[in-house]
């Protein structure tokens, strides 16, 4: 995604980053691109015109001047806004890092909160919250529960999630990395209370008070499942229950980056790093998850638990144990 167009400082750089905008618009990624190198020639320390300017190349099929024109964005854009490293490793040019790329992630969320309903549930035929809902209130009434304590809505963007739990919980809490995120959602007033956070170290922060904890294609912007997973074990109640998304793909590899910056995580590797995390697997399923330029986005939908009884405390209790046989 190319970030809110700001200004060079320049009225002649502005002007034809401008015309290169329509003409991108209309369709001719090539003469864009051209028309930015001449705005780029008169202000060539302007972030945001470096992340046009890529952004027209790689519609242009042009992905060697792209990476190009990353790299110098990446120099450029200290806290990671436009998201140059995301978009480098996409393309094998380079690492993506551990964790989310929180300055990326916040920023595009940002930009994204005033119209975020209306393009991804209006024109991208988006249903995981409702999946997700469907899901977990299954599990509850095998449970024979209808409510439980405290629920935790991890990336609750504007409250699609927790407006369909709310009244299936006691206490529910919103937690996003947008500020623009949490702001749309406080209008509705769903939630109890709401947090502007990262979602690992607000799980590191908690210890064992959470009945439910759900997110909504959040894991997908975070990388490798395993610090997050472990994360939200430790966060859980035992016998919490926690429902999320991921986009799919069939390989043996744990991950990889899309150009989207959406990482998809592999079926079977998933299911591995959910065991080791100490999570009992109660629902696994592949779905579609919603439509990305006409295309079918694969994902999966997981609905998880910890343990009602913590196997690892049990078997240092029982390793310690000296009574006589």
């Amino acid at each position: 995604m190319t970030k809110a167009f700001f200004s060079s400082g320049d009225v002649i750089a502005d002007r034809r980053a401008d015309y290169a905008r329509m003409l991108a618009e209309s369709g001719d990624h090539a003469a864009a691109a051209d028309l930015m190198n001449q705005a780029l020639e008169i202000a060539p320390d302007w972030a945001a015109g470096w992340d046009l300017l890529g952004s027209f190349h790689e519609k242009a099929g042009n992905v060697s001047h792209a990476i190009a024109a990353w790299r110098r964005l990446e120099a450029l854009d200290d806290e990671g806004t436009f998201g140059a490293r995301l978009k480098l490793a996409a393309y094998d040019a380079g690492a993506a890092g551990e964790g989310t790329a929180v300055g990326y992630v916040e920023a595009l969320f940002d930009q994204y909160a005033p119209q975020f309903e209306a393009s991804l549930v209006g024109k991208l035929g988006y249903r995981v919250p409702e999946m997700l809902e469907q899901m977990v209130r299954e599990e509850m009434a095998k449970l024979g529960l209808t409510s439980v304590g405290k629920a935790l809505d991890l990336g609750c963007g504007t409250g699609l999630m927790g407006e369909r739990l709310r009244d299936a919980v006691t206490h529910l809490e919103g937690v996003d990395i947008s500020a623009a995120m949490i702001a749309e959602t406080a209008r509705k007033g769903i939630y109890d209370s709401l947090q502007k956070a990262e979602l690992v170290a607000t799980l590191n922060a908690r210890r064992s008070d959470i009945d439910l904890m759900t997110a909504a294609d959040v894991f997908i912007y975070c990388g490798a499942l395993q610090p997050v997973l472990a994360a939200l074990v430790r966060a859980l109640k035992p016998g919490g229950l926690v429902a999320f998304s991921l986009e799919a793909h069939d390989g043996e590899e744990a991950l990889f980056l899309r150009p989207s910056l959406r990482y998809a995580h592999g079926i079977g590797p998933t299911r591995e790093a959910l065991v080791v995390a100490g999570l009992e697997v109660l629902r696994f399923e592949t779905a579609i998850l919603r439509f990305d330029r006409g295309a079918p986005i694969t994902g999966i939908l997981v609905l998880a638990r910890r343990p009602a009884i913590d196997v690892s405390a049990a078997n240092e209790v029982a390793d310690g144990d000296d009574r006589a046989a």
